[in-house]
């Protein structure tokens, strides 16, 4: 079967594309920051073609990339998840952001709800399980909602608490608090799980943790990592 071109409508190139989504939804800058940059580089287009550009192929983009790492992920079965949430605010309302990160801080799933109860941290966790599989340990906070639903789905025995061990899940969420700022907060709840989503997957694509490898390897890292994303969703 053919694979259909998603850009074969656009007279604009697939790189440029690429680029002003990848810049747009890794760092924190504005629609209009976007258009200045790519002026620059003598892009000439408007800052509603860029919210067009992310929106509608940002889902196509953050798909592919979780299914080349899904199925790779999925393999590893003594994995230890670090799960939390933290509010946000959408016209005044507050929500609640759920997030699962391994042990090597990979972002998991990232999941919007009204509630913080037993119900949300199930559809959460079952999600996430769906996707990944089963993990040997789910590192949490001290969130009753999280006891009740591990129970509910004969995980309790793998749960653990403790007040410094989930710092890998609270600091997952910093990415997200400064693009968040740039963006100034969200106005409904779709289009935050939606950018939560291509959020995740952009951030573990270019996450090539700097700190713990030689200059020369970081380097060779970022150059694949930018190799694969001007190859997403080629015909």
């Amino acid at each position: 079967m053919t694979k259909t071109n998603p850009f074969r409508y656009f007279k604009t190139s697939p790189e440029v594309i690429r680029l002003a989504v990848m810049l747009y939804v890794r760092f924190p800058l504005s629609l209009r920051n976007v258009e200045d940059l790519l002026h620059e580089r003598g892009i000439d287009i408007c800052h509603e073609t860029v919210r067009y550009w992310w929106n509608k192929f940002g889902p196509m983009f953050a798909s592919e990339i979780r299914r080349n790492r899904a199925s790779r992920l999925k393999s590893y079965s003594n994995w230890q998840w670090h799960v939390d949430e933290v509010f946000v605010k959408i016209n005044s309302e507050q929500y609640y952001l759920w997030r699962a990160v391994d042990h090597e801080g990979e972002v998991l799933e990232s999941y919007v709800t009204k509630r913080r109860d037993k119900a949300a941290a199930l559809a959460f966790l079952r999600k996430a399980m769906k996707r990944y599989g089963n993990p040997k340990v789910v590192v949490t906070d001290r969130l009753p909602s999280y006891k009740a639903a591990l129970k509910e789905i004969n995980s309790a025995h793998k749960q653990e608490v403790g007040r410094w061990i989930n710092n890998r899940a609270e600091n997952s969420h910093l990415p997200f608090r400064r693009r968040e700022r740039a963006m100034q907060r969200f106005r409904r709840i779709q289009s935050l799980q939606k950018f939560v989503a291509l959020h995740s997957s952009v951030y573990n694509h270019f996450n090539n943790e700097r700190h713990l490898n030689s200059r020369d390897q970081f380097k060779l890292q970022r150059s694949a990592a930018l190799d694969e994303w001007q190859q997403l969703c080629a015909a």
